[in-house]
């Protein structure tokens, strides 16, 4: 049904999740339908406007059925989030970052009293709700913890390590796997919903509970009747994994079935122990109402066609595309390994299907099965976000670098980038990437660059790192010529007069430039923060009184740090300044914003440069904004 005229006011008169439980049950559908219209008009890109319309019911059911904010909702995925933002008085946030990233609103510990732990990476949520499950049970609060996550989160083996660890613990949780179709198909019919009922109502846990009071003493009794129930839930449900590690399984449920999910939630909410409620949603059906889950309209697992990628990231990731497509025409050993970065991967996908993996949310997994490929004469090329590739660290030393493998990471959303929350910022990965002995890392300062620096990159013997930069520029046509550059060589793009030089490592060159000729100074692009150009540091010492370094990454440890340190193992004495990202997290907003509020536009540039200079300010800083 359509949305009626008065349904918005609807969710307007809502304060809060103890008014949406005052409301009568039959509301329900009428406050989802009001939710939707709602999210449909609040500036969601629409790219990524899928995930908050797949959790509509669900965040109703959950907010009516527990006593939030006494009972803990924990949630895996930013998108998922935004139906319970707007039903817990997060409305006002939820536009003011929609208006100024048009992304979603990240979901932070503290924001208010119904976001118990933010938002990260995928795969978390069940490994803090047993953490809080736990420590409930040690002050002897009555509360219950639920976690949501996506099927896509699921296959992180982080959440498979929580459900593992949570089979042996006497904790009162519950785990509702949100199955949106992006990873596997499924369905609902009318007897799996009977089964669902059967199973989650109380009169099924007192049997199964009286059941194992009368058989303890009898042990071939209860193996029997323990097998006899796994064989008839394994022929009728698919939760027999979930069973075997110590959930009762509940589902599949029709996630947009306000009432089956009320239903089943008031049943489990009555429920202890370790609970599993599967269900499915379906976001891209129809937008304006509750879509019903067919089987035929759920994607394939088998298929290799990248998922829609959530926003255009700067050009990092086109540029990755064309370049692979080239590459991969010209030497048949290369393959691709996807992990969490779509964008532009869909013509590689297409034309060498046999050659693509998509591994997105396993992370750990990609990169020590990208070490894999390496062993066997394969050019894997992994393309993982900077922040993902934390996830990844321990693989990269031990599985690819410690076996000097070639294995080339092409590293998207490095530096402040725009869209996602201080979560996603890969601000970080110089400082824990320099370390590593026999990597190289590239910092390309414009699309040509990119393309040319993947390509110096993939011809060397060991492991490579290639920061996919974060905006347009130096644009370069589609099969354009592959030359790549010498390993560590930087370049002098313009020569001052007045004492100054910037060396500059990937994209703040642009911005760099307008400093340099401001201050008449000299502008290097470094390029290579491993290995460094020390040749050319030891000529720019020698003709110049003061050095600046400028990265888009975490002073401490980046690349300026690198400097200082060659510098010193060269007995070289010059004035030096670091510029990149402040000691703090990064929150919200376009990277412009970002870049600005970090002082790495031209403006904060020179503002930073002659405060430290004492130089005169002649002329405005209002020009170069």
């Amino acid at each position: 049904m359509r949305c009626s005229p008065n349904e918005p006011s609807l969710l307007g008169r809502l304060g809060s999740p103890a008014d949406l439980r005052r409301l009568p049950r039959e509301r329900l559908p009428q406050l989802a339908a009001a939710l939707r219209h709602h999210l449909n008009d609040c500036g969601a890109n629409p790219a990524e406007a899928t995930a908050p319309l797949a959790t509509v019911e669900l965040a109703i059911a959950l907010h009516y059925c527990f006593r939030t904010p006494q009972d803990r909702l924990i949630w895996d995925g930013g998108q998922d989030t935004q139906a319970h933002q707007l039903l817990t008085g997060g409305r006002a946030r939820v536009h003011a970052v929609r208006a100024r990233s048009r992304s979603a609103a990240p979901l932070l510990r503290g924001d208010n009293k119904y976001d118990h732990f933010g938002v990260g990476h995928a795969g978390t949520a069940i490994s803090a709700a047993l953490g809080m499950a736990n420590a409930a049970a040690l002050r002897g609060e009555s509360r219950r913890v639920v976690a949501v996550i996506g099927d896509r989160a699921l296959a992180a083996g982080m959440a498979f390590e929580a459900l593992n660890h949570a089979g042996s613990q006497d904790a009162d949780l519950l785990v509702i796997l949100n199955d949106s179709g992006e990873s596997g198909g499924g369905g609902t019919d009318a007897l799996s919903e009977h089964c669902a009922r059967a199973f989650s109502g109380s009169l099924y846990g007192q049997l199964r509970a009286g059941g194992k009071r009368m058989l303890r003493q009898l042990p071939t009794m209860r193996e029997l009747a323990r097998r006899s129930e796994k064989h008839l839930k394994g022929m009728l449900l698919p939760g027999t994994l979930f069973e075997e590690i110590g959930f009762i399984y509940t589902g599949p449920l029709d996630g947009h079935d306000l009432k089956a999910l009320v239903r089943a939630l008031q049943s489990l909410q009555k429920q202890r122990g370790r609970q599993f409620l599967h269900i499915l949603t379906n976001g891209r059906a129809t937008r304006t109402r509750a879509p019903a889950l067919v089987r035929s309209q759920r994607s394939s697992r088998a298929s290799v066609t990248p998922r829609p990628a959530p926003m255009a990231r700067g050009a990092g990731p086109e540029v990755l595309g064309r370049w692979l497509c080239d590459m991969a025409e010209r030497d048949p050993r290369l393959v691709c390994v996807n992990a969490a970065s779509a964008a532009g991967m869909s013509e590689f996908a297409a034309r060498f299907a046999a050659r693509y993996f998509d591994l997105a949310t396993r992370e750990q997994h990609a990169v020590t099965f990208a070490a894999g490929l390496a062993t066997e004469g394969r050019r894997p090329v992994l393309a993982i976000g900077s922040s993902l590739l934390q996830r990844g660290y321990d693989q990269l030393v031990h599985d690819v670098a410690l076996q000097r493998l070639p294995v080339l990471f092409a590293l998207g959303d490095a530096g402040p980038g725009g869209g996602a929350g201080a979560a996603h910022q890969g601000s970080f990965d110089v400082s824990f990437l320099r370390c590593i002995p026999g990597l190289t890392l590239a910092t390309p300062a414009d699309e040509n660059e990119c393309r040319q620096l993947l390509y110096t990159a993939a011809t060397l013997p060991g492991p490579a790192v290639v920061r996919l930069p974060g905006h347009t520029g130096g644009a370069v046509a589609k099969g354009a010529a592959l030359q790549g550059w010498p390993a560590g060589r930087g370049e002098i793009r313009r020569e001052g007069g007045g004492g100054l030089a910037l060396l500059v490592f990937g994209a703040p060159l642009a911005a760099a430039r307008q400093v340099a000729e401001h201050l008449d100074a000299t502008l290097v692009n470094m390029r290579f923060v491993k290995p460094l150009d020390v040749a050319l540091l030891q000529d720019l010492c020698a003709r110049h009184e003061a050095l600046v370094t400028i990265e888009e990454n975490a002073v401490a440890g980046g690349a300026g740090s690198a400097v200082g340190e060659a510098l010193a193992a060269q007995g070289l004495l010059v004035r030096l300044l670091h510029l990149g990202i402040p000691d703090h997290f990064v929150d919200y907003g376009t990277r412009e914003a970002r870049l600005a509020a970090a002082g790495l536009d031209a403006a904060g540039l020179t503002l930073s440069i002659e405060r430290w200079s004492g130089a005169p300010r002649r002329r405005r800083h209002a020009a170069l904004a």
